[in-house]
């Protein structure tokens, strides 16, 4: 097996919720390899959960202002590679603006593109459109738009009310500890995306938007995909690889 790394505390919720789909990845593996499901057969894998200036704040600034998150990241990468990490995964989406970076400076790990697996995914699920829920940073960067169009999906935005919904529950919602407001503002969206684009498949692409929707009684009916998960059962495959 090899050595993997998790790179979170962005924040620090999604970060340790993202180390629980990865077990249960890890499981699902084992059963699918003929392994006895044991503390034994899971791979060796670190957390850092290392705190991040907002990537959201950091792409709508100035150039400067912008390399503040890049540094720590870069810091923790260095840190998952001298423990022996040959794979990392980042659960936070918006993150990703500044995938190609942390990859040319780390080119020994496979640091794994959360959007590019999620558009995969969707490919071989046969879904030819999918909505966005993000962040203003993900929207900004344009990682799943890319991503997605390269796997032949087409990408729905919300509008920029929508969008204002969004942020209020990850910031006055997820990360300030009130779950039932960030319930009924990612509730509110999922149904009028659902709506307008024809009960198109949702993609939860901010690690605290699942942390709110699951098993909200606003999503019955709704096909919601979460890239956290997709992610955490690829980290778990190049796990296995070796």
């Amino acid at each position: 097996m090899q050595v993997v790394g998790i790179l979170g505390g962005m924040g620090p919720a999604a970060g340790a919720d993202f180390v629980r789909l990865f077990v249960q990845s890890c499981i699902e593996r084992m059963q699918v390899l003929g392994l006895a499901v044991s503390d034994q057969h899971f791979p060796e894998h670190w957390l850092a959960q290392v705190p991040v200036p907002d990537r959201t704040r950091a792409l709508e600034a100035d150039a400067a202002w912008a390399q503040q998150p890049l540094e720590p990241m870069l810091q923790a990468l260095g840190r998952l590679a001298a423990l022996g990490a040959r794979c990392v995964a980042m659960p936070c989406n918006t993150a990703h603006a500044w995938h190609s970076r942390l990859q040319d400076r780390f080119p020994q790990l496979d640091v794994l593109h959360i959007a590019e697996e999620m558009a995969l995914n969707l490919a071989a699920h046969g879904v030819p459109a999918a909505a966005l829920m993000a962040t203003d940073g993900t929207y900004r960067s344009g990682v799943y738009e890319q991503a997605l169009a390269r796997a032949g999906v087409q990408c729905h935005l919300p509008t920029p009310a929508e969008r204002a919904r969004i942020m209020q529950g990850i910031y006055d919602g997820v990360k300030a500890g009130n779950m039932p407001l960030a319930q009924r503002c990612f509730g509110e969206v999922a149904q009028a995306l659902a709506q307008r684009h024809g009960g198109a498949p949702l993609i939860l692409g901010c690690t605290e938007i699942p942390l709110a929707l699951d098993g909200a009684p606003q999503t019955a009916g709704l096909r919601l995909f979460n890239p956290a998960q997709v992610l955490a059962q690829a980290l778990a495959q190049r796990a296995y690889a070796a």
